[in-house]
């Protein structure tokens, strides 16, 4: 198997956002984790936030629906596409807060849908397509949550999938009555136990407590109802759930945090990892970590899928594809920009230096740890200008870009994922419905021919199709 720089050189794609043009030596492992992944089918998802892509000035793109975030139908036939193109899930992020990634009125992703309404819209337009959305364990209540994906994956038939966040945006705590933001580990320790406290709920009504003969008269046994009671330091609840055992016992748990204390959080609960992961050698070292901190908690190395983050910017040719990414790219207005870097960077306000200067040293932060990490290494190695900065980060929010053709795009996916770099990815379409529509029906055949894909939805709910093998 030829090394990932020779791959790339060979199909000459263009890496666009965080890509590396040589991402060097893979090391000794390479051989052991191309082997990791033959045994399953790769796992697309489709990020289908924001209504009108993740291109941070898709709401400009002529193709799309301006009010994309709001319209049922463009997110039912959105749904419906990417069901035909068997992608294994949809994925609505949400923040308990206005996304403020723009403060002068540029941006265009400061309304939407509440996720769980708008899934259990789109469990009725579907029939095999997973479902998954996020609820923050620091800005809600473990027995709404537990009773919110219960019902959802009754509603779906077993399709529903839970990505636990702790909530990054601190302007999210004024709007729960909150004088400041927890800090970042308070966060994590209040997921630990709100996570505990939503899987013992999801017991109360195991399947054999609910008799309900109506010859006898007895509806339920008493015996095998099963009361909460939960004291930590942060959470306590002594109750139980009014939702009877849902298709999959408990929905899909997902995690979305890179940092030291969410892999931790993953490797404890977690099944599938969303990661925002900028090369191949940096995820492949992202997948070894998680897999040593799986080891710790008793679980085996293949309890969790890893899955980055991945814009395509794909036409027939690289010119097209060049010029989609331009078009977008012209889009941006500086101050937009300069404000969606100043968000990702923790709130940190860049207002009044240059913008052809370098990222300045910046102080501590109670926001996103990881994805400013993230940010700032990729300035410092790259000697970025904030401008150039905010310029690759309107692409895909520091998730990995790429320009090319539909056969590059799709060996790009190829390479990761044979390389153990991850098991799949959360696709993240530019603009939609046009970029998610090409994806569905130029890069999904590709893969297929290509043996990485599957041809037909494997049976049973979303957890059983995630780990099944080919």
């Amino acid at each position: 198997m030829p090394g990932f720089a020779a791959r790339v050189e060979q199909c000459r794609c263009q890496w666009v956002i965080h890509g590396e043009a040589n991402p060097g030596v893979l090391g000794s492992g390479w051989e052991v984790l191309a082997l990791s992944n033959r045994d399953r089918p790769m796992i697309i998802g489709a990020y289908l936030a924001y209504g009108t892509g993740h291109h941070a000035a898709s709401w400009r793109h002529p193709d799309t629906p301006v009010d994309g975030a709001l319209d049922i139908r463009h997110y039912a036939a959105m749904a419906q596409c990417a069901e035909r193109g068997l992608l294994d899930f949809i994925f609505l992020s949400d923040t308990p807060s206005v996304f403020n990634d723009d403060k002068e009125g540029f941006g265009g992703r400061v309304v939407g849908l509440e996720p769980i309404t708008l899934l259990s819209a789109l469990a009725m337009v579907t029939t095999d397509i997973g479902l998954v959305a996020t609820a923050s364990t620091t800005y809600n209540s473990p027995y709404n949550v537990a009773r919110q994906f219960a019902s959802l994956d009754h509603i779906s038939q077993g399709r529903a999938g839970w990505n636990v966040v702790t909530t990054s945006k601190s302007q999210a705590a004024g709007n729960f009555g909150l004088s400041a933001h927890p800090a970042h580990d308070i966060r994590y320790d209040i997921a630990d136990e709100f996570v505990e406290i939503a899987k013992q709920l999801w017991q109360t009504w195991p399947d054999e407590a609910l008799i309900r003969n109506k010859d006898s008269g007895k509806f339920y046994d008493p015996l095998k109802r099963k009361f909460t009671s939960f004291k930590g330091e942060h959470l306590s609840l002594h109750g139980e759930l009014n939702v009877a055992e849902s298709p999959q016992r408990f929905p899909l748990i997902i995690q979305s945090g890179t940092s030291d204390r969410g892999i931790d959080l993953a490797a404890r609960t977690a099944e599938v990892i969303f990661t925002a992961q900028t090369q191949i050698s940096s995820s492949i070292d992202f997948s070894r970590r998680v897999k040593q901190k799986l080891s710790h908690y008793g679980r085996p190395a293949d309890a969790i899928r890893i899955l980055p983050g991945i814009s395509p910017y794909a036409a027939r040719t690289k010119r097209e594809a060049k010029s989609k990414y331009d078009a977008l790219q012209q889009l941006i207005h500086p101050k937009l920009g300069l404000s969606m870097l100043a968000d990702l960077l923790g709130g940190f306000d860049l207002t009044g230096y240059d913008l052809d200067g370098p990222l300045p040293e910046l102080p501590d932060s109670n926001g996103n740890k990881s994805r400013r990490r993230l940010i700032e290494k990729m300035a410092r190695q790259e000697s970025l200008s904030i401008r150039q900065l905010y310029q690759r980060l309107t692409a895909s929010r520091g998730h990995v870009a790429v320009v090319g053709t539909y056969e590059e795009v799709a060996e790009v996916l190829i390479e990761w994922f044979e390389s153990g770099a991850c098991d799949g990815f959360n696709l993240m379409p530019p603009t939609y419905p046009n970029d998610l529509n090409s994806f569905v029906e130029e890069v999904i055949p590709i893969l297929q021919e290509r043996g990485v894909y599957k041809s037909a939805y494997g049976s049973g709910p979303l957890r059983s199709k995630l780990f099944q093998a080919q």
